[in-house]
């Protein structure tokens, strides 16, 4: 089964059993709704520890979750620092023309002229739109605009991106 981070644990937070997380999904609303389902998988363990989202709410840049059946600190301080993820198939349909991080990162990026310009290494959050780290497999990496004057076409079946790449794009 293939495994997709939500979020990692932090630290606690007060004495009735939250945590913070560091939340690394887009959907928190849905992720952390009460009642779902998430896996927490300690560092060095293969093995998930299932638990049940009893209660959420923001709190500064966090996202304090509380879980079913851990009502004090005690029961979830052995949680610090695992990761919270959810298996592919609770993984939503997105609207045409979106993709999950996982389906951008490692796709082949070439220009309208058919020349590979490297893989996508990396999507960094800029605020306004995502900006793709694309690496060559030789030289420094190039940063690609994720808007519409410039990424032509994505094919997640093939693994490729057709980008325009306009003057000063690549230098």
């Amino acid at each position: 089964m293939q495994w997709f981070n939500v979020g990692k644990i932090v630290n606690t937070h007060g004495i009735r059993g939250e945590v913070r997380v560091i939340s690394r999904t887009h959907f928190p609303e849905e992720r952390y709704a009460i009642g779902s389902k998430l896996a927490l998988f300690m560092p060095g363990s293969k093995t998930p520890i299932y638990l049940t989202v009893a209660s959420h709410r923001k709190h500064k840049n966090f996202d304090l979750l509380t879980f079913e059946n851990h009502p004090n600190i005690n029961d979830v301080e052995k949680y610090r620092d695992g990761i919270l993820k959810v298996a592919e198939d609770q993984l939503g349909d997105l609207e045409e023309g979106e993709f999950y991080y996982h389906e951008i990162i490692g796709c082949e990026v070439f220009t309208l002229e058919d020349a590979s310009i490297g893989k996508v290494t990396e999507i960094l959050e800029t605020g306004a739109n995502d900006v793709w780290t694309v690496t060559p497999e030789k030289g420094k990496p190039h940063y690609i605009p994720y808007i519409a004057d410039i990424v032509k076409e994505i094919d997640i079946d093939n693994k490729k991106i057709v980008i325009d790449a306009i003057e000063g794009l690549l230098s």
